[in-house]
């Protein structure tokens, strides 16, 4: 499916996007609900969609669809995102981050407290920017499982 750029520099509401994707505006809500997308929101709090995040929504909809993962599968596979790597968590920071101490989710839906990223806008951050699509996301954890051990990876 090929995604049209929003016709606006403020993106597509809720459900301009389900209908770019062909989607609910329930299964929309049910990805954010899960911690899958982070969209962004207006002023008025309403939520904006991007080209990325209709390629992320694309990505999810195709795992759960055509490929048979469970939304518990999927965020499983992005709590394997390297993330602690990638922002550069002493080991201090690790040690306080649930990202890094369980396998629960993706970085970006769990709550920062005490580490590095307590102040970080996650939807601005390189973590969740760089697993937009299935091809990014198959290279982050392509680099996770061929990254030599330092010592100080994912318990």
């Amino acid at each position: 499916m090929r995604i049209k750029p929003p016709s606006t520099a403020n993106g597509y509401t809720i459900s301009g996007a389900a209908e770019q994707l062909q989607l609910s505006v329930h299964t929309l809500r049910k990805y954010e609900f899960h911690g899958l997308m982070l969209p962004a929101h207006s002023i008025g709090n309403q939520r904006r969609y991007f080209a990325d995040d209709l390629e992320r929504a694309r990505c999810i909809h195709e795992a759960v669809n055509k490929q048979r993962i469970s939304i518990e599968g999927i965020k499983r596979m992005l709590s394997l995102i390297p993330c602690w790597v990638m922002v550069a968590c002493s080991l201090d920071d690790r040690a306080r981050c649930k990202a890094y101490t369980d396998a629960a989710g993706p970085c970006w839906s769990l709550q920062h407290k005490n580490n590095v990223c307590a102040f970080r806008e996650c939807r601005a951050c390189e973590v969740y920017r760089e697993a937009t699509t299935c091809h990014s996301l198959k290279q982050l954890l392509r680099s996770r499982l061929s990254s030599p051990s330092t010592g100080h990876e994912h318990p």
